[in-house]
């Protein structure tokens, strides 16, 4: 699929197709419909917080962490309590290194319960993850949107619906040029799934 079909355009402005990997049906509906059914009722998922000016308030999702070693990592400032891989996020990212051609050492899973949870505005660009960190990112559930703008120009905006058992692999300078989110919507019911695999460093 051409990802100039993805994309909204501006003024002629595409969008930098080589930040970017697509894969709509990277799993087939059965197995994707297996995997969130399993991993909503068997993960051990938390609620982080977050402070708004003077305010202490819940994280708009639930999250868990899995990764290679169960000792904990440093990642932009806080503890990361990582729990040991399982034996279906192990082999995800098993076919997901095979498929890309990277190598992966963490998983983070993001669960968006409905459309009121969702992701603000941000760069995954900790030191941790490196200078041009590749993402594997893999959708489970409700289809939702997957906004990118400029950080040098907010007018420059593009979105892609990211579809259940579909893989988007961010590479390049993606986090140095875009900012990314999930957007609030009354529309969206049914829960969500993200699963980001990452190479994290210890440094």
């Amino acid at each position: 699929m051409n990802q100039l079909d993805l994309f909204g355009n501006l003024e002629g402005y595409s969008f930098p197709q080589e930040l970017l990997e697509y894969t709509p049906a990277f799993l087939d509906r059965q197995e994707a419909d297996f995997l969130l059914k399993h991993f909503i009722e068997t993960v051990a998922w938390k609620q982080t917080e977050l402070k708004i000016l003077d305010k202490v308030v819940p994280t708009p999702r639930l999250i868990a962490w899995f990764g290679d070693s169960q000792s904990n990592y440093q990642l932009a400032g806080r503890t990361i309590e990582v729990l040991p891989w399982t034996a279906e996020l192990s082999s995800l990212r098993e076919r997901i290194e095979k498929a890309s051609g990277h190598t992966f050492n963490s998983v983070l899973l993001n669960l968006y319960r409905d459309g009121n949870d969702s992701v603000a505005w941000h760069r995954d660009k900790e030191s941790e993850l490196g200078d041009r960190p590749v993402i594997a990112s893999l959708s489970l559930g409700q289809q939702r949107n997957f906004d990118f703008r400029s950080v040098t120009d907010h007018k420059l905006k593009y979105s892609l619906p990211l579809a259940h058992g579909s893989l988007l692999l961010m590479k390049g300078d993606l986090q140095t040029g875009w900012e990314h989110r999930i957007a609030k919507s009354a529309a969206v019911k049914l829960p969500r799934i993200n699963l980001t695999f990452r190479l994290v460093r210890k440094l």
